[in-house]
């Protein structure tokens, strides 16, 4: 089962750079290697929302989150086994993911999110 990250909102401005790996948005069961990975964020009040990181090559390919009734955003992209960078921009600003335990320095001041995807269930 994919890990559901559930965070508030933490208002850290930076600008991110740009890196290699690629996500795969899910719209329905994949053959890849890749990991399905869900984000969720609860924002009632924000208008818009994206999750960016290496994988979408920061603000190259941004993932376009979707919002429900109750003011929860969600996305599931497909990630491959490893170490990925991320962060939420929301209405325009980057955001935190203050669930994230796993972090590192970006070169603008702030900090990057880590989600760490293994190989397998079992691995």
């Amino acid at each position: 089962m994919a890990p559901v990250i559930s965070l508030g909102l933490s208002f850290v401005t930076a600008a991110l750079g740009k890196e290699k790996i690629m996500a795969k948005k899910i719209n329905s069961k994949s053959g890849g290697i890749g990991r399905k990975q869900t984000f969720v964020i609860t924002a009632p009040g924000a208008e818009s929302m994206q999750l960016m990181g290496d994988f979408t090559h920061w603000q190259e390919r941004p993932i376009t989150m979707e919002k429900d009734a109750n003011g929860v955003w969600r996305t599931t992209v497909e990630l491959a086994p490893g170490t990925h960078h991320y962060r939420f921009f929301v209405d325009g600003e980057w955001h935190d993911d203050p669930e994230c335990t796993l972090r590192a320095p970006n070169p603008f001041g702030g900090e990057n999110m880590i989600r760490q995807v293994r190989a397998s269930a079992t691995a």
